[in-house]
């Protein structure tokens, strides 16, 4: 799988790709702000997106919007220190993981936004 990275803070943005690779995966950049995540996106078609909610330059939630707005089908990881406020129905394509990142969650996290969306039945059925 190839992972684009955007993350404000350098050395967190090195750290995660540190463990993406670890998870097996390829990182094709490592980038600092919203608006770079964007130009990334639109020039290397990465599989997963990894976005810093409290990026600079249009936040993460922006910067997946503008992104999905040309590529509905890319697939986002909202990533952040804290739990994020609620997000509206538009944003349930993203997953989410929080900070501090463990390489289980991070794994999973990447998988479960690679793959198909898949509605599950309800308990009662």
């Amino acid at each position: 799988m190839r992972v684009l990275i955007a993350d404000g803070q350098k050395d967190v943005g090195l750290s995660l790709a540190t463990l993406v690779e670890r998870c097996g995966h390829e990182v094709v950049l490592v980038v600092g702000s919203g608006l770079e995540a964007i130009q990334a996106y639109a020039r290397l078609e990465p599989d997963v997106v990894l976005i810093d909610y409290a990026i600079p330059r249009l936040n993460g939630v922006v910067a997946a919007r503008m992104i999905l707005a040309k590529d509905p089908g890319a697939k986002i990881v909202l990533v952040s220190v804290a739990p994020l406020p609620a997000l509206d129905d538009e944003t349930t394509k993203f997953g989410v993981l929080q900070k501090p990142v463990e390489l289980n969650k991070l794994y999973a996290a990447l998988y479960d936004a690679a793959s198909p969306r898949i509605e599950r039945p309800n308990a009662t059925d």
